[in-house]
């Protein structure tokens, strides 16, 4: 295709130069909201009188069908042509005619690249919040379901007191939940029209940005142009968030990969989320898991990159800044993919309780709740730590945990123990007591849950 630029220069360039400046390749997925843009663009310079209205509707219902071609297939792209919106505007200067040469008045690539960029990521922004959501609503469900289930929790992955799986589970419930916060606080940076800002000095037509911008559904009019063209802050705020999203989604991988293993076997994932070995016939691999895991470390480059290749840019626009988009899009794609297969994965994962508790019972993770005992009998907190270390110890030695230990040998160690400590160390009744606000019993898990999907029904 002939470059529009042409006029400063002959506009003939190296072929090598060509395919190293085009952008058309990945800034393509951008045509929808290319086309919106102008549409608008086109509406607003007819209202201003800055073109006639005639030229206007010509304008609007050229790109209408450029739009509607390329959405049927009638229109294929020319990945020849230097990017998205060169391309467009070409198409619709042959379809038109010389009407077509009016669309580019009053506005330059540079405000037009921010706004579709920003356009494309509002889009992507909601379309990740609702998966999160989907994602939640599964996690919620699967805790519901065990709400009573007792595992033993960890610290050091070492066993450490008896927790309820559906209070494991709603852990992550959170963290998804500050993720869609996240992201839709980014809306609020995403939410300011560089439209209008031109080159970097704004134009010296009359132009109405406000307008421009209510149609194409911002709230908000960026307030400097040369910020308008050089601010990339919401794709690096995307990529941040995206690696928040993206490290709980690999510390959820990471527990699920444990829990599958034959040294764990708490839970057994769908066959249709598993693989097999090409060499080992009795493998069942958690695969899925394990890509999510791997892929995290794309999405935390994209962000490295994005900001490293901005923090030494002088204002305004400089070519560099054409690096932003395959970042983004990049860590929307691989986010996007994970979160697909995440949320039916856990759906369809199996709980083995009765292994989650039999580990629970080896484990000793009661023994807070005996010096718990011993300290409501009267005994000081760091007395009964000693003498339950102690009462640990010897069980070791001796192959015992704590609830097949008779009360004449408790006794031995202390005369505060009575035959109401069984209870206490029981542990049903370990995870039921933990009534302080966010424990582990069943009932706070239940209102746990409750938030949860109050929460989502309000954001």
């Amino acid at each position: 295709m002939a470059k529009m630029w042409t006029g400063r220069t002959d506009g003939i360039t190296d072929k090598i130069a060509d395919d190293f400046n085009s952008s058309i390749k990945f800034d393509s997925r951008m045509y929808k909201q290319d086309i919106l843009g102008s549409m608008a663009h086109a509406s607003m310079l007819g209202a201003k009188n800055i073109i006639s209205t005639q030229d206007a509707d010509i304008l609007i219902d050229g790109l209408d069908k450029i739009l509607k071609d390329i959405e049927n297939g009638d229109l294929q792209i020319d990945y020849s042509a230097e990017d998205i919106h060169m391309f467009i505007e070409q198409v619709l200067t042959e379809r038109v005619g010389e009407v077509g040469k009016r669309l580019h008045t009053a506005r330059s690539r540079n405000d037009q690249v921010a706004l579709d960029t920003r356009m494309y990521l509002r889009d992507c922004t909601d379309e990740i919040i609702d998966k999160i959501k989907l994602l939640i609503v599964e996690i919620a469900d699967k805790a519901y379901e065990h709400k009573s289930s007792i595992m033993p929790g960890y610290t050091h992955l070492q066993r450490a007191q008896p927790i309820t799986f559906g209070h494991h589970l709603m852990t992550y419930a959170m963290m998804f939940l500050r993720d869609i916060d996240r992201f839709n606080d980014l809306k609020k940076r995403i939410d300011i029209c560089p439209i209008g800002s031109c080159a970097l000095a704004g134009t010296t037509y009359n132009t109405d940005r406000d307008m421009e911008a209510k149609l194409l559904g911002f709230t908000n009019v960026g307030l400097n142009s040369i910020d308008g063209v050089s601010d990339r802050d919401f794709c690096v705020e995307f990529n941040s968030d995206a690696s928040m999203l993206m490290m709980h989604l690999s510390r959820f991988s990471e527990e699920i990969i444990l829990w599958t293993s034959w040294e764990f076997k708490f839970v057994e994932l769908s066959d249709a989320f598993t693989t097999g070995s090409s060499i080992m016939p009795q493998k069942k691999n958690s695969d899925m898991a394990e890509l999510v895991r791997g892929k995290t470390g794309r999405v935390y480059g994209n962000l490295i990159g994005i900001l490293t290749m901005l923090k030494g840019l002088p204002l305004a626009y400089n070519k560099d800044m054409q690096e932003d988009k395959e970042s983004v899009f990049d860590s929307y794609d691989t986010i996007k993919m994970c979160l697909d297969v995440f949320a039916p994965m856990i759906k369809g994962m199996n709980v083995l309780t009765e292994n989650m508790l039999v580990a629970a019972q080896k484990g000793f993770i009661n023994a807070t709740d005996l010096a718990d005992y011993m300290v409501k009998k009267g005994m000081p907190f760091r007395s009964a730590y000693k003498i339950v270390g102690t009462i640990v110890s010897d069980c070791i030695k001796n192959n015992k945990v704590l609830e097949t230990m008779t009360l004449d040998e408790y006794k031995k160690y202390d005369q505060i123990f009575d035959n109401d400590l069984f209870d206490e160390i029981n542990l049903k009744t370990c995870v039921e007591k933990r009534i302080s606000k966010g424990g582990t019993s069943p009932e706070s898990v239940q209102k746990q849950i409750d938030f949860v999907k109050e929460k989502l029904a309000n954001v």
